[in-house]
């Protein structure tokens, strides 16, 4: 029976009940994590895929994660293609670049084969970052890592489970190269449960709907994927757009984005070889940077599948920082993979006014604070990235206090939350009201957040960019204000990083972080007069800076006293 002789309303269904699937996938791993950046903050993603490894349907998560699946998926289904290598009741598992696992060595990408009638018809997979894969660093996160080998146990696309019973001596090794190896067991398992969920809902519709019917309707899913890219890509502004922007490390960073009627290339051939420190990614994750900003410029409102990513293409040169050799160390890859979104996002919006808003902080701000408990004595990581502004846009002013563009639909953790797991206070966290993002329409505020430790001995971790260079203004809007942070020690001088590995901390130091503001959109003197005064009663912005930059009186501003 062809594609065309299935009912389209059954189909549609199917397509749905996929959806439903991969959500339920999400739901079971977030309510049996053990770990808070998984339940809380939700640095996680699922999805169903078919047979050949495409992505069929996702669940919800980060948008980076869920690009990383299918890459996992035909990296296995590649290795593992011999008769009997994948079988019922299989599970696999993967964390390193350079053997499907994309990311980095704390990610781990949990993938299950799903059959109906002997036949292997799909593959449910999902992925999260976990707190401890051992390594040099507690963390597993370090900017004095030179290879891959510091950080952490690297799990080469294996099985962990064959014909559904657990291979013991590999888990154990995962278990004894973790400082939290509780936790990190109890988050594998929290992973293998997700993908059995899958499994099973993926079976009942096969068995419900028959085999041909249900691969039809993923067929039926990704065809008009690939169609509905087609359609917005052929309203894009053709031609080679070019783009060389200086990082706050010194290098500089090129990128080169050819739209044609039917292709849409990403050259980032001519950058520079990889380092000898973790700032390097692999190839495959810049082609997830590609895939996000591709589909934020065609069709943003309907979901990713594999068909929806036909008309991208990307040229790398191997060695280099966007695709790393092994064994470079990738431990700050999301850095460099969010340098490659926000790169072709520069690139193209003054090309595209009415798509792409001004730059945004465009960090994780990963920031990663442990110790020993001084409660319980055990090993605490606590790993969290960062709220930041966004910038500004031709239709208002860009979003207050959210996640950077790779993070989608994640959390902050709750204070309470962090308080009770780990050996913190958090003191304060309110909006970043520095200079910065002003315009027409100004950028979104970033965040301040301080930290105090508890514990006697700790360490700090943190690696941020868009410190140097702050988000970009467009149309004469100002530029926003830079992501770092501060170490203010019970006794002595303050300090001010935007990258800082292992630096110890002592009870009741602090930990600021500052975010940056976005970029502003068009000229200060044209903002709305009644919205410049909102922002001053409201504490964002001082009567000077309202009458000097905005050209606005307010009560105060006279004088310049605040």
């Amino acid at each position: 029976m062809t594609m065309r002789q299935h009912d389209p309303i059954t189909l549609e269904i199917i397509q749905n009940s996929v959806q439903a699937a991969a959500d339920e996938m999400f739901a079971a791993m977030r309510k049996t994590a053990m770990s808070s950046i998984i339940y809380e903050v939700l640095d996680m993603g699922t999805g169903i895929l078919d047979a050949n490894g495409e992505i069929a349907s996702s669940g919800a998560g980060i948008p980076a994660f869920i690009g990383v699946l299918d890459k996992s998926v035909k990296f296995i289904a590649a290795r593992f293609d011999q008769p009997g290598d994948i079988e019922p009741g299989d599970i696999f598992a993967t964390n390193d670049p350079y053997y499907g696992g994309v990311t980095h060595l704390s990610d781990i990408v949990v993938m299950m084969p799903v059959f109906h009638g002997g036949r292997h018809i799909a593959w449910t997979a999902n992925i999260a970052h976990h707190s401890d894969v051992g390594g040099m660093a507690p963390g597993s996160l370090t900017g004095e890592a030179t290879s891959i080998f510091q950080e952490g146990v690297r799990l080469p696309a294996i099985k962990i489970i064959s014909r559904g019973r657990t291979n013991e001596p590999v888990m154990q090794v995962i278990k004894v190269n973790s400082r939290m190896p509780e936790v990190l067991e109890g988050d594998l398992w929290a992973a293998i449960a997700s993908v059995r969920v899958g499994a099973r809902r993926i079976e009942a519709l096969a068995e419900k709907y028959g085999t041909s019917t249900f691969t039809a309707a993923l067929e039926g899913f990704m065809a008009f994927g690939e169609q509905a890219s087609l359609s917005a890509l052929a309203k894009l502004p053709r031609g080679t757009f070019e783009l060389a922007e200086e990082q706050d490390h010194g290098q500089i960073y090129h990128v080169g984005i050819t739209i044609a009627k039917d292709r849409f290339t990403v050259d980032l051939r001519n950058n520079p070889d990889q380092l000898d420190g973790p700032l390097n990614t692999s190839r495959d994750s810049a082609m997830v940077a590609a895939q996000m900003i591709f589909k934020s410029l065609t069709d943003p409102y309907t979901p990713a599948n594999g068909g929806s990513f036909r008309p991208v293409e990307l040229l790398t040169r191997n060695g280099t920082v966007f695709d790393a050799r092994e064994p470079a160390a990738l431990g700050f890859y999301y850095e460099i993979g969010l340098r490659v979104y926000d790169l072709m996002w520069r690139c193209l919006a003054g090309h595209m006014p009415d798509r792409l808003a001004a730059g945004h902080f465009a960090s994780i701000c990963g920031t990663f604070i442990g110790g020993i408990h001084p409660d319980t004595g055990r090993q605490y990581t606590v790993i969290e990235p960062q709220l930041g502004g966004w910038g500004a846009s031709m239709s208002g002013d860009g979003n207050t206090a959210m996640f950077s563009g790779f993070h989608g639909e994640t959390y902050n953790c709750p204070a309470e939350v962090t308080e009770a797991r780990n050996g913190l206070i958090v003191d304060q966290m309110r909006l970043n009201t520095a200079p910065g993002g002003e315009g027409r329409h100004a950028g979104g505020r970033g965040i301040v957040l301080d930290y105090r430790v508890r514990s006697e001995r700790g360490f700090l971790t943190a690696g941020y960019t868009r410190s140097k260079f702050p988000p970009w203004g467009v149309g004469g809007g100002r530029d926003g204000s830079p992501n770092y942070i501060e170490f203010i020690p019970r006794q002595g001088e303050r300090r001010r990083f935007a990258a800082v590995s292992g630096l110890a901390t002592g009870k009741d130091d602090v930990i600021r972080v500052f975010t940056g503001s976005g970029g502003g959109c068009g000229d200060p003197r044209e903002r709305d007069p009644e919205l410049v005064r909102a922002d001053v009663r409201n504490g964002l912005l001082s009567p000077r800076r309202a009458r000097d930059i905005y050209g606005v009186e307010t009560e105060g501003s006279c004088n310049g006293k605040r």
